[in-house]
């Protein structure tokens, strides 16, 4: 079978090859009618526009979108500074958007982009989006799926989780809790659940599991649940920061010693700055890595270059007291 066109797309809706591109590239002049019988059409014939060679930039703005749930969270701040300065560095400026419990302001950043008022955006976001509306827009995205033709950086979230649990068994470890957080949008993130879980079944071990969709600000509660669910835990796999300071915080409250009476391990890292206060053993993702490779991938696509579909970069395990 033959790749469905742009020109089959125009053939069946009716409408001019220039209307079809037009839409493809957010044109705001067209009418919404007709951007709504094209839409269908594309759908209708599963057509797959080349995204990357197909935007048409009529100018560019010199200013980029970053857009975080939150920016009081270790990694979202500490993402946030790297990607300030690469752009500095490269004559961007920067658009900061914190957008928990309004997805409306993703959507005016993805306006803006259309109105060619800003270049681009780098989501970190909890939110899908339908890919409509992300089409020929030029955004990265860290850890999350948006769509396929939207670039992913994210870091080798199975693998690192994968070799924690084994360090935890191999110590000794037997009764391993996993504590975490999960988007709303499928998310490389989950592959640390499924690491924990596919490695205490080859084990034949019990899972003490909770991974819930909460928000931000919302984590000493569900460490609460956790630690009050599962009292006979000896090592604990928490999947962000945030939990793993208070995991460390609640247990030693508690009085358990670390790692003799329980284990911790954490996953993201701390703000550079405090790392050295919270001795917790911890899988440190690259985070300026991460963003540098974010505005990378972003100017490429704004210079309408190829990119690829994802990135894995390869974290570090950084050993502090919570283990053996």
């Amino acid at each position: 079978m033959s790749k469905i066109t742009i020109l089959d797309v125009a053939k069946k809706s009716g409408f001019a090859v220039g209307t079809v591109s037009r839409v493809l590239s957010n044109d705001i002049s067209v009418k919404d009618s007709t951007r709504q019988k094209i839409l269908k059409v594309i759908d209708e014939l599963h057509y797959t526009p080349n995204v990357n060679g197909a935007r048409l930039r009529l100018k560019h703005s010199g200013v980029i979108a970053v857009m975080v749930p939150v920016i009081n969270h270790p990694f979202f701040a500490e993402f946030v500074e790297y990607v300030e300065q690469i752009a500095m560095e490269n004559k961007y400026s920067l658009l900061l958007v914190t957008s928990q419990m309004n997805k409306e302001r993703e959507k005016e950043i993805l306006k803006k982009i259309r109105q060619k008022e800003i270049d681009g955006a780098i989501f970190v976001t909890h939110y899908s989006h339908d890919e409509k509306e992300l089409i020929n827009l030029p955004l990265v995205s860290i850890d999350r799926h948006l769509a396929n033709f939207v670039p992913c950086i994210t870091s080798n979230n199975y693998d690192s989780t994968k070799e924690a649990i084994e360090q935890l068994i191999a110590s000794g470890a037997k009764k391993i809790g996993y504590i975490g957080t999960k988007p709303l949008v499928d998310s490389e993130v989950l592959l640390r659940e499924k690491a924990y879980l596919d490695v205490i079944k080859e084990h034949q071990l019990e899972p003490r599991f909770m991974n819930e969709v909460i928000d931000h600000g919302e984590e000493e509660k569900l460490v609460d649940k956790f630690l009050d669910s599962y009292k006979d835990l000896d090592a604990i796999f928490a999947s962000n920061s945030v939990l793993s300071q208070i995991v460390y915080s609640k247990l030693v409250s508690r009085g358990a010693k670390f790692p003799n009476d329980i284990q911790l391990i954490g996953y993201d890292g701390l703000v550079k700055e405090i790392r050295s206060l919270m001795p917790i053993t911890t899988i440190y993702q690259p985070i300026q890595e991460m963003a540098n490779t974010a505005f990378r991938v972003l100017k490429q696509i704004i210079d309408e270059e190829e990119v690829d579909q994802i990135y894995v970069l390869n974290t570090t395990i950084n050993k502090g007291i919570t283990t053996k």
